[in-house]
């Protein structure tokens, strides 16, 4: 059901390659290829026999370029820049040159740093500058030997854009100068990019240096690439590290080394990668026989991208204006100047771009997998996006880095979206992206007037006569609605034991608090108050709700506490899992147990203990981008979870030891002193929603379903801490702090919503409408709700959250609310 479109990020194995390629594992013994027994001397054999393969793949010979294995592309690059025989500044010939193409992968600019060392200066070159440098040098300097080294992409990674193989030549021969300077030019043709869709010619196209990656091609193996040097240029390249097996001989005890002769041992420091390099041969065969060939593959994928692209082009709003904006240079007509590759960004039908993370999220919702950002191309990025200098730097300056999700800065895109065809793609693949843009942009709901916070004048582009909606008298009603439904709700859970603090210390703590706090101008001056306290003993199941609960150091205690993990440690969501929402832990503070309860399954208790007999660490990059030390909860467990949500997974707990060493997030406007720790949460402590808020996007979701949905359905899909009571929808977005009762919280930024919120919490059901609508609502935003982190108070009772208590919330000076910077997703587990 996946519809995958990253192919330029990562072509897919078929089934045949690995079933070919275990096999051959299973009928042979392949040794270390440095050693000399039987086992060692097919390994060896079988290693030449895929360079030659390799070469004939490329239309050339042994006798004209040689393989020199890598760990990819980049390392392959990195090789190049080290081994170049570059001549410096300050010697009396004249120094070297590295130029490059603009428009080039990060590991092509980065080999700048390398020459930098050296002491070569680096000149980017625009693709526009390149076709103007077509006057010869005069003849008395064409007889200089310095060695420059120009690099290009044959296929641009960040547009498809295919430049002139003919370059190569061009260059070599002197007819085109990248820049006028004395010396002989060499050419480095980055074709990591071009050969995974298009065949490459090296007995026509005589490039000096061709880097490449084989996942990009077969999928597999990854971690092995190759550097494809010409046998003209090597026995120029210079080498001062020595691995093993690539002496001929050498002394421990003097400085004697003698390298072998061949290029390729020279250069392939330590053991290759064996197994993958024989992984290779099957990935030829393979390619060969489902494809017939690499024109074949060129002519599929470029029909497809010539289809996607035509029908793309031409969608527009009913006011004519264009559902999406192209980066390109071509028009798709020719499969010799384009690849399988459209990058873009979709527009609103006043055009201004939406966001790449917001389209990026809404694909994963339809099971289409893009790629969005900048592609590691800041030089395309900048041309095509008209980004300048100074912008990325400030940028940068706003918490925007390479690879996170911030997708607007002031309005402008950092990046854009792209999708990318391989042999694998089909028409169907292509038709079900296009009826996703067609679905999410052209349905008559999409063009609903967003609807903003209703206390504040709107930052975004917004026509005059859309201002009415932040009218408050026209949501009267609505607040009334809300106030007689949240007293209706009963409380599902009620909690054991109580915490009230004693009175007097209690009112006296309230009474400083408020002297502090400057409540937010009410309606009718009606108090804020909380409505509904949840927390969520396991990350990404479902929710515990209580009235009222105490305050530990990391938040509500034993919030976040356990999470679900695979096979490999890695923590399991509703994103990968849906059912987990049907998980439903309890936690019994009497008895210290937490119960666990799912249908059609017996309860099963863990106790609340802290265990670290069985301490395990593990690394939770794609949920907080942070370590954390844990311990695993046991087999019984873990085999209940395993029988429930049918695949082996385990639950695991956050040590204890973490108070020593917390989980911490750099937090404005926070006291340095203040020891802020998180539990197994994404970016803060606790995660607030308005009542108000959930109403009035009630009001614009109902519209677009057939069905309505309850409002305590929708309250549980937002997967909130504490849910407040105020009388104005989104006014929580005003708030710079709040207290409640004893408690002052910190509000950290809006919480940018993610598909979870399509989950039917009761179900496990999606619904894809339910982001889209957030989606529209907010004009283009997918904030919703805001994150707090707590400020303890130094008392002598413990603190707690009860139902009903006074939210005193304190106003921002600036009442642009901007979202913490992180490159993870923010989204509730």
């Amino acid at each position: 059901g996946i519809t995958y479109l990253d192919h330029a990020g990562s072509a897919l194995f078929p089934e045949s390659l690995l079933k070919a390629f275990t096999d051959d594992l299973r009928n042979n013994v392949y040794g270390n290829p440095h050693s000399q027994n039987i086992s060692s001397k097919l390994t060896y054999d079988t290693i030449e026999h895929v360079r030659y393969r390799i070469l004939q793949h490329f239309h050339t010979t042994a006798e004209d370029y040689t393989i020199i294995f890598t760990s990819g592309c980049t390392a392959a690059l990195k090789l190049i820049a080290e081994s170049f025989p570059w001549i410096p500044e300050g010697t009396k010939q004249p120094s070297s040159r590295f130029c490059y193409l603009t428009d080039s992968h990060t590991s092509v600019v980065g080999m700048r740093g390398i020459t930098a060392s050296m002491n070569v200066l680096s000149v980017p070159i625009k693709p526009k500058e390149i076709l103007l440098a077509k006057s010869r040098l005069p003849a008395e300097e064409q007889n200089c030997t310095t060695p420059h080294l120009f690099s290009y992409p044959a296929q641009s990674n960040f547009s498809g854009a295919k430049y002139p193989l003919s370059w190569i030549q061009d260059i070599k021969s002197g007819k085109l100068c990248p820049i006028k300077i004395p010396g002989k030019w060499f050419v480095l043709l980055d074709a990591a990019s071009y050969v995974s869709s298009s065949p490459l010619d090296l007995g026509v196209h005589r490039a000096d240096f061709i880097p490449i990656s084989f996942y990009k091609i077969f999928g597999f193996p990854t971690g092995l690439g190759a550097l494809l040097v010409n046998n003209r240029v090597a026995p120029l390249l210079r080498k001062t590290y020595f691995g093993g097996g690539t002496a001929a001989a050498y002394l421990a005890g003097e400085d004697f080394y003698f390298p072998r002769k061949s290029i390729a041992e020279r250069f392939e420091d330590g053991t290759v990668s064996f197994l993958d390099i024989i992984a290779l041969k099957h990935g030829f065969d393979v390619l060969e026989k489902l494809t017939g060939g690499m024109e074949k593959i060129k002519q599929h994928t470029f029909a497809l991208a010539h289809y996607t692209y035509t029908v793309l082009s031409n969608l527009k709003y009913a006011n004519g204006a264009p559902v999406v904006h192209i980066y390109s240079d071509t028009d798709f007509s020719n499969p010799d100047v384009q690849g399988p590759i459209i990058n873009f960004n979709v527009l609103d039908e006043n055009g201004e771009v939406l966001g790449f993370s917001q389209v990026d999220n809404m694909a994963s919702l339809h099971n289409i997998h893009v790629r969005t950002g900048c592609f590691c191309n800041t030089g395309a990025c900048q041309m095509h996006l008209g980004i300048s200098n100074e912008d990325i730097q400030r940028n940068l300056q706003a918490g925007h880095v390479c690879g996170d999700n911030i997708d607007l800065v002031d309005g402008r895109p950092t990046g854009s979206v792209r999708i990318s065809f391989g042999y694998m793609s089909s028409f169907e693949d292509a038709q079900t992206f296009l009826d996703f843009i067609i679905a999410t942009r052209l349905s008559k709901s999409d063009a609903e007037i967003p609807f903003q916070p209703v206390t504040k004048p709107t930052t975004e582009s917004v026509p005059d006569e859309h201002l009415s909606f932040n009218n408050a008298d026209k949501l009267s009603p609505i607040l009334q609605i809300s106030d007689r439904e949240l007293r209706n709700v009963p409380s599902e859970t009620e909690t054991t034991g109580s915490w009230q603090p004693p009175e007097p210390e209690a009112e006296s703590i309230r009474a400083a608090v408020s002297e502090t706090a400057v409540p937010t101008c009410r309606k009718g001056g009606k108090p804020i108050t909380v409505a509904k306290i949840y927390l969520y003993p396991i990350k990404s199941c479902s929710a515990f709700e209580v009235t009222e609960w105490p305050v530990g150091n990391q938040g509500l205690l034993y919030d976040r506490n356990w999470m679900v993990v695979n096979q490999n440690g890695v923590c399991m969501t509703q994103k990968q899992e849906p059912r987990l929402c049907l998980v439903n832990p309890s936690i019994d503070l009497k008895q210290k147990i937490m119960v666990i309860q799912a249908e059609g399954m017996d309860p099963i208790s863990v106790s609340l203990e802290d265990h670290t007999g069985k301490e395990a660490v593990i690394c939770e990059s794609k949920v907080c981008s942070h370590r954390v030390k844990t311990y695993d909860c046991g087999e019984r467990i873990a085999g209940w979870l395993s029988a429930f949500l049918g695949r082996p997974c385990r639950l695991i707990r956050q040590s204890s030891d973490m108070k020593s060493k917390p989980h911490q997030k750099n937090t404005k406007g926070l006291s340095p002193a203040t020891n802020l720790s998180l539990s197994l949460v994404n970016e803060a402590q606790y995660l607030l929603i308005n009542v108000a808020s959930i109403l009035q996007l009630k009001e614009h979701i109902s519209a677009r379903l057939k069905e309505p949905l309850e409002i305590e359905e929708l309250i549980r899909r937002f997967r909130a801490n504490i849910v407040i009571s105020a009388p104005e929808s989104f006014e929580e977005e005003e708030w710079a702090e709040i207290s409640i009762g004893a408690l002052q919280f910190q509000v950290v930024g809006p919480c940018s919503r993610c598909q979870i919120i399509c989950i039917d919490q009761q179900s496990g059901e999606r619904n894809k409408e339910i982001l889209q609508s957030l989606s529209a609502a907010r004009g283009r935003k997918t904030n919703f709700g805001i994150y707090l982190m707590n400020q303890p108070l130094r008392s002598s009772f413990s603190d707690i959250l009860s139902v009903e208590s006074q939210v005193l919330p304190v106003l921002k000076e600036n009442t642009e609310i901007q979202p913490p910077t992180s490159s993870e997703e923010k989204c509730s587990g």
